[in-house]
């Protein structure tokens, strides 16, 4: 059998059409669907994972979720500048020691995410981004 992947976040959200617009400005995500039964559920896709930007439960009991997700992206100063574009504080540079991320931001409701140029396929510090060697993933294959 291949192996899982993901392929579905879920963010709760107070203004969900707000931030369902933040991530088709941002990242350039398109809406696939709207809940029909009006509740305001937004699902988005990269064309890869679909994100569901949901209201939060009506009878105000705490809801717990999402810590943060990530983007693989191809400029963090892009994705930065929409950032701000759209009005919220700029990313900030993830600690040296941090693998995979290079900066974190929030979108309108302060929900994480991570950007990242190199991507989420390997571990890779600041250190080797500017030239040490790569470490490889526990359990990976080695060739």
């Amino acid at each position: 059998m291949p192996r899982p992947q993901i392929r579905h976040i879920a963010l709760f959200a107070d203004d969900t059409a707000a931030v369902a617009k933040f991530y088709e400005d941002v990242f350039e995500m398109d809406v696939v669907h709207r809940s029909p039964s009006g509740s305001g559920a937004v699902f988005l896709s990269d064309g890869y994972i679909t994100v569901a930007v949901l209201p939060h439960n009506a009878d105000g009991q705490a809801v717990r979720g999402l810590n943060h997700f990530g983007f693989k992206v191809d400029s963090n100063a892009e994705i930065g500048e929409r950032i701000t574009r759209a009005g919220l504080r700029a990313p900030r540079k993830r600690p040296a020691d941090r693998p995979y991320a290079e900066q974190r931001a929030l979108d309108p409701e302060g929900n994480m995410f991570d950007i990242s140029q190199h991507g989420f396929q390997r571990v890779e510090t600041e250190a080797e981004r500017s030239g040490e060697p790569a470490k490889v993933p526990v359990g990976a294959a080695t060739k």
